[in-house]
């Protein structure tokens, strides 16, 4: 008698095998993570009725975009920017409402460093001679309890006049517009740094051809990259934006909440132009993790 083997011969029969072939992996939350991103991709290829034209392009694009990814380069970061990926998990991860405290949190992006230099409170970022308005920051963190935060660290990287990141321009010196600041007995912090331009995100590999395939503009609004820490609270990583920038409701990687527009202002000292921004942290209880650096 011949046997009866369970074999797939329609598309909506390959799935149950799939999962079935899953269903031991002694992992519980990676058993959950992928039967249900199978199931959403066979789902996704059935009602598209993906041709197999269309799935070696998308094969292809993964293999570039992995392939783009380097020492200067994160690809695979700035793919799931541009899909609005890295937004969801923040806001899913930091739910922050007008009953929370909490500062709202932003996705990481591909440019922060691990280790930047420990800098004395009202130190300059600018590590050379930066052509563009000076700024000065200052504002203070707040624990759980809502009371000033002493002794947290707040970590700040940003782009130069040009909208380029000291790891991604060679005619920067190393670490420029970077730094770590340790907040004072009253949760404050201050430092001086130049005034961040609006930039596009890297378009010259995969991600830049994706982007003009749907005829969307690269250009991030300018902004400051903020990650707070403190023994006992949960790391923040933000982002403060400038209120007047024309792409803040456009921004590629979907990064701008109302609550991350911050108050900058344009004063002049000595006749001279001076941007100013007071912007405060609150953090919420939980285990100090860090992030691993999309680029070294």
């Amino acid at each position: 008698m011949r046997q009866t083997l369970s074999l797939p011969d329609t598309p909506a029969s390959l799935l149950p095998l799939v999962l079935s072939a899953m269903a031991d992996t002694p992992d519980a939350r990676l058993r959950q993570l992928m039967a249900s991103l199978t199931t959403h991709l066979h789902q996704f290829v059935i009602d598209n009725a993906v041709t197999e034209a269309e799935f070696e392009r998308a094969v292809q694009f993964l293999i570039d975009i992995g392939q783009a990814t380097g020492p200067k380069t994160n690809e695979v970061i700035l793919a799931a920017d541009l899909l609005g990926i890295s937004t969801l998990v923040a806001l899913l991860n930091n739910p922050s409402g007008e009953e929370s405290a909490d500062s709202h949190a932003a996705l990481l992006g591909p440019f922060w460093r691990a280790n930047a230099p420990a800098c004395p409170m009202g130190a300059n970022l600018a590590r050379t001679d930066c052509d563009g308005t000076p700024m000065e920051v200052c504002g203070r963190v707040f624990g759980a309890d809502g009371r000033p935060l002493a002794g947290a660290i707040v970590d700040v990287w940003q782009a130069d006049p040009k909208g380029l990141y000291e790891n991604q321009d060679p005619d920067q010196p190393d670490m420029n517009l970077r730094g770590r600041f340790e907040t004072d007995a009253d949760g404050g912090f201050f430092f001086r740094t130049v005034t961040p331009a609006g930039y596009p995100v890297p378009t010259g590999g995969p991600c830049g051809e994706l982007l003009a395939a749907q005829r969307r503009h690269p250009y991030r609004p300018a902004h400051l990259h903020f990650m707070v820490s403190r023994p006992g609270h949960k790391v923040l990583i933000t982002q403060v934006f400038t209120a007047e920038d024309r792409y803040l409701q456009s921004d590629p990687v979907f990064g701008v909440t109302q609550a991350l527009v911050g108050r900058f202002e344009h004063t002049q000292r000595d006749g001279r132009p001076l941007t100013r921004l007071s912007h405060d942290f609150h953090l919420c209880a939980g285990e100090m993790v860090f992030p691993k650096p999309p680029i070294p």
